[in-house]
């Protein structure tokens, strides 16, 4: 969870049209439980429905110019494309788009997950006594994901012929095979029993991409690490160097940005062993 917006006028607007989106969605948002995004971007809440159904209400923030394409039509692209996958995603009951000032806002009414999330940010700082169960229902959606039809695209080639090179040291591994993917795999995404949240940015990615996501946010519990190893073994083959590749390298630009500084000796550490990998190497 990230704090309000620094600006006090941003962060009442956000509330007025959290609130004003609630009442053209005839849901009623519930006290105490308000979550901010990254930069203030986004604003959630849990609500209710007029027929008392547990929702919840999420308002994204976008200048008019930008409020399109891939990020702004995530939930909608999901929902009609990929449905709840199985109760795994929560299903999006309500669509409500707003502009004031030159600002777009998108209200999002889902279906509420009451499980909390399994880290309150992305790495893992903990290790996870999960069940075997948990594992094989990831390891099941992430297939029934990987073979959904889309022309969304999740990671560009244009940014991994950049990327890779410049923080991995390799040149970019061929990937042959590319599938849909979620975009955005970490344990601030997803609960036990299996819900895994935050739609944006799903699309086409090199095959393994979650898998690989999700392995980086666990380099700091080896025995988390080890386990998603073991559950997808494509990990550390070479259909899969593509995918590790690009995760690695978008990780290393963050800790270049002074981000998931935490992370940076295990992100060197998964960048060597890439460049032993490499067949240019």
């Amino acid at each position: 969870m990230y704090s309000p917006p620094p600006d006090p006028a941003i962060e009442q607007r956000m509330r007025d049209l959290h609130r004003r989106a609630a009442q053209a969605l005839s849901a009623t948002v519930e006290p105490g439980g308000e979550f901010w995004g990254w930069a203030g971007r986004t604003l959630g809440a849990p609500a209710r429905t007029a027929a008392g159904q547990p929702v919840w209400l999420r308002l994204v923030s976008e200048r008019e110019e930008k409020a399109s394409g891939k990020l702004w039509e995530g939930a909608w692209d999901a929902q009609r494309v990929l449905g709840d996958l199985d109760g795994r995603r929560p299903a999006l009951v309500g669509l409500h788009d707003a502009a004031e000032d030159g600002t777009a806002y998108r209200a999002e009414l889902s279906v509420r997950v009451d499980e909390p999330v399994l880290s309150a940010s992305p790495i893992l700082h903990e290790d996870l006594d999960l069940p075997g169960t948990w594992w094989t229902d990831l390891a099941t959606i992430l297939h029934k994901l990987a073979v959904a039809a889309t022309d969304r695209v999740a990671v560009r080639t244009q940014y991994m012929e950049r990327a890779i090179p410049q923080f991995v040291g390799i040149p970019v591994p061929d990937a042959p095979c590319w599938s849909t993917a979620h975009g955005d795999l970490h344990w601030a995404n997803l609960t036990a029993p299996l819900r895994i949240l935050d739609w944006e940015g799903w699309g086409r990615a090199p095959a393994g991409f979650d898998c690989a996501m999700v392995y980086a946010y666990s380099l700091l519990q080896p025995d988390t690490a080890a386990r998603v190893r073991a559950v997808f073994p494509v990990l550390g083959s070479p259909d899969a160097l593509a995918a590790e590749a690009t995760v690695c390298a978008m990780l290393l630009q963050t800790v270049d940005r002074g981000d998931n500084l935490v992370l940076a000796d295990e992100l060197g550490t998964w960048a060597a062993d890439l460049r032993r990998r490499s067949p240019s190497s």
